[in-house]
């Protein structure tokens, strides 16, 4: 089913992430701040469409999986204020490295938590319709999500009142700096 199947496609994006960390600690000095612009958009936006889409949904098929889906969310919080912290004070921050190296280590727990306990029951719960249509439900919503991290937006509504106006004001302000001469 490829990713057609909600599961199998934020797996896909879980390791793509993984690849993002690895790229933004292997590139070269002057390419450190493009690599993690691209980490911090892939977070922002898969962390969005989780929020406004599969938690939900998790909430209503996992026996109101609050336990499960909580814990999700207080992980993911944690995520976004370190992601937010880091893109605030720059790549050429002393503490960058040491601050990314402990981002990486709550996203890769947080998808491994995810991974095993989320959507492991969701696929049990749900049939392949389910999971397709929200595929393109998580596909959309990713396309009008904030491309930088805003802690306290977990919720679902949070998301879709806040989501479209911080994503415009921050693809203009990447606009305007990139105009500028200066980094995002």
């Amino acid at each position: 089913m490829g990713e057609h199947d909600v599961i199998d496609l934020l797996v896909a994006q879980h390791g793509r992430i993984r690849d993002l960390f690895d790229e933004v600690e292997q590139a070269p000095p002057e390419k450190v701040g493009e690599a993690f612009d691209r980490l911090t958009r892939m977070l922002s936006v898969h962390e969005t469409a989780e929020e406004e889409i599969v938690h939900p949904y998790a909430r209503r098929k996992l026996d109101n999986g609050q336990g499960v889906v909580g814990d999700r969310l207080t992980e993911e919080g944690r995520a976004k204020r370190l992601l937010a912290d880091l893109h605030k004070a720059g790549v050429d921050n002393p503490a960058f490295w040491d601050r990314l190296a402990e981002l990486r280590t709550a996203v890769t727990a947080h998808a491994r938590s995810e991974e095993r306990y989320e959507f492991a029951r969701l696929r049990a719960h749900t049939s392949a319709a389910e999971r397709r249509a929200m595929a393109v439900a998580v596909r959309a919503a990713e396309a009008l999500a904030p491309a930088r991290p805003h802690p306290g937006r977990e919720s679902a509504l949070g998301n879709l009142l806040a989501g479209p106006p911080l994503a415009l004001m921050d693809r203009a302000r990447d606009v305007i700096r990139k105009a500028l001469g200066g980094g995002a």
